[in-house]
């Protein structure tokens, strides 16, 4: 029997939970996730350029490679670093996308346009992410011209814990936006991670 292939997960820092939970390191131990800080969601055009640099580092230590992000506002600039080495990525504009489901997200039309999304990641960092990254915290005026052409926050919770529902809640409040929860569990991620373990396991069982 093959050496099940070392496997590497590249991953956004905001996804590291729900890919952990999908691909638990004690029933794939060959699959390692490696994460880039959650904090580039503010700075998208430093994506690129990060994952360019990881791959580079850890790329030649796997048989394979696969980046756990959308294009997250990168604008094709992640699609051209991964052209590079051949690397897949998960498929959409952005998280929101695949949590909900490419398609069921794609008949949402243009409410995504009005809607402030929030992850159970962005729920709990809501603070740190949000407030402070946009640096509400320092100049709270600013949260009314920010979010001028927003209608609501939208909940896309993962998990059903209450107090992420109240964390996210308390945000719309803080956001002065209607509220609303949507359970959309871990969408296109899981196929995605079902298809790494399905291959790692086949490959394993392959004959010599």
């Amino acid at each position: 029997m093959n050496k099940a292939p070392r496997i590497l997960i590249l991953a956004c820092g905001a996804l590291a939970r729900e890919i952990l939970a999908l691909v638990p390191p004690q029933r794939f131990p060959t699959i390692h996730l490696h994460c880039l800080p959650a904090t580039l969601h503010n700075r998208p055009e430093r994506i690129a350029p990060a994952v360019r640099a990881a791959l580079a580092e850890w790329r030649p230590h796997y048989d394979r490679a696969f980046v756990a992000y959308a294009d997250c506002g990168t604008g094709g600039a992640l699609d051209a670093v991964l052209a590079e080495t051949g690397t897949q990525r998960l498929p959409g504009a952005h998280c929101y996308a695949f949590f909900t489901g490419i398609d069921a997200f794609a008949a949402g039309g243009d409410d995504d346009i009005f809607t402030f999304y929030l992850t159970d990641f962005l729920a709990r960092h809501f603070d740190t992410l949000v407030w402070q990254g946009l640096g509400l915290d320092r100049h709270p005026d600013l949260r009314d011209a920010y979010f001028a052409n927003y209608r609501q926050v939208v909940f896309l919770a993962q998990t059903d814990d209450p107090a992420l529902t109240v964390a996210a809640r308390a945000a719309a409040a803080r956001l002065g936006l209607a509220f609303e929860r949507r359970f959309v569990g871990y969408g296109d991620l899981a196929p995605a991670m079902r298809g790494l373990t399905l291959a790692q396991t086949s490959a394993a069982h392959l004959p010599v």
